[in-house]
């Protein structure tokens, strides 16, 4: 270590630091300056190129499966339409393609977004007579099941019995998602 002189040492803090960075600090997060500084004008986003990998995805899945549904929720029975006259059903991978799930149709579940997010987290399944909705009750509150699920708890069946779930995805379902843990903590309504 040497030392410097005083005139090096302020050159540094010179190039370093700006002269008015008291100013520059004080203004830096009021909102009024910010708003007067912001134009309406486009702004125009970087375009990103990369490459990945990930587990390939047939694009009819989506189509079959809620086609077999008839477009119906099969856990509440539900046929929802947005305004513009799409169906407001999603297909659900009963055993998810990170676990190697395919995507045959008997490896989906039309359901409704909620219940889909709620069956993926392991708080709905099927059990094992491929028709009676299970409900993980120490972890979804008694009014939630009787709003969102069809009333005789029952599976709603695809139109044509061949696309029926097959049992052992559901058995995988039940083994592997339903029940499972969630994070320590707060239940998940309770954010």
């Amino acid at each position: 270590m040497r030392r410097l002189p005083e005139a090096d040492f302020a050159h540094i803090i010179n190039l370093g630091l700006p002269q008015d960075l008291e100013r520059i600090e004080a203004t830096r997060y009021d909102p009024q300056l910010a708003e007067l500084g912001e134009g309406a004008e486009p702004f125009e986003r970087p375009v990103l190129e990369r490459l990945t990998r990930r587990p390939y995805r047939e694009v009819a899945f989506r189509r079959n499966v809620r086609a077999a549904y008839g477009y119906r929720c099969a856990m509440s029975g539900l046929m929802l339409r947005n305004g513009g006259g799409r169906p407001e059903v999603q297909a659900a991978h009963i055993r998810p393609v990170e676990s190697q799930g395919s995507d045959s149709v008997r490896n989906g579940l039309a359901l409704s977004g909620t219940l889909h997010w709620m069956f993926d987290r392991g708080l709905i399944s099927v059990a094992d007579d491929c028709e009676t909705i299970l409900v993980s009750h120490n972890k979804v509150p008694g009014d939630v099941v009787g709003r969102l699920l069809a009333p005789d708890g029952k599976l709603v069946r695809p139109e044509d019995p061949r696309n029926a779930p097959h049992p052992e995805n559901l058995r995988w379902h039940r083994e592997n998602v339903f029940g499972r843990s969630l994070h320590e903590g707060a239940m998940p309504w309770s954010d």
